[in-house]
């Protein structure tokens, strides 16, 4: 009923009731296929040219799910005529892209740097290919073994391909001086326990 109003509003102009449909549906605690239902809600924001409100439901949306889709559609969203511009598209990839670094999710952050770069080299610029393109990773093959779940037996090993970004490497090589610093003061102070006590002992 909701998906018919959509296409009902063009020719009935009762864009008020069609919002207030779609309100009514993503407010509800279980939808069926609800990515559909919010798509088209947001694309009605769109043709009627309302972008504020076109934003406010991607943030909405993102409120209740972290989906890399959802993200790169809110930041081409804001590289369209309606949306903000380069500047705020790539503050939205930004955004993203820290996000999903901070939940682990590699595969997702390749998906989104990808489509980042299609955004720098069709609307933006040669500086911003550049910074999008040093954060690509470098695609390794490992092994590992793989282990049956219900008998904890080894099944041998397989092949499969991990992600180093070169921002992580960096934050593991902080941790590391961390930790030498660390290890230092540490070995410092237990000479300078040492001194003390010999000095004592004369």
């Amino acid at each position: 009923m909701c998906m018919q109003s959509t296409h009902d509003h063009h020719y009935y102009s009762d864009w008020k009731r069609c919002r207030a449909l779609y309100e009514l549906a993503v407010s509800q605690p279980s939808l069926d296929m609800p990515e559909l239902l919010w798509k088209g809600y947001i694309d009605f924001e769109i043709e009627e040219g309302e972008g504020d409100k076109a934003r406010a439901l991607y943030e909405r949306l993102l409120e209740r799910t972290g989906h890399v889709k959802v993200w790169i559609s809110f930041a081409q969203f804001e590289g369209t005529e309606i949306g903000k511009g380069v500047k705020e598209t790539r503050t939205i990839f930004q955004r993203s892209y820290d996000r999903l670094k901070e939940e682990g999710l590699k595969e997702e952050r390749v998906l989104l740097l990808d489509a980042w770069r299609v955004f720098e080299k069709t609307k933006g610029d040669s500086s911003g290919v550049s910074n999008v393109e040093a954060k690509m990773p470098k695609r390794i093959k490992k092994k590992r073994m793989q282990i049956d779940e219900d008998t904890g037996t080894e099944l041998g090993w397989e092949e499969y391909f991990d992600y180093h970004f070169p921002d992580d490497e960096g934050a593991a090589s902080n941790n590391l001086k961390i930790l030498e610093m660390a290890a230092k003061w540490k070995q410092a102070q237990i000479a300078e326990s040492d001194s003390d006590s010999d000095s004592d002992s004369d």
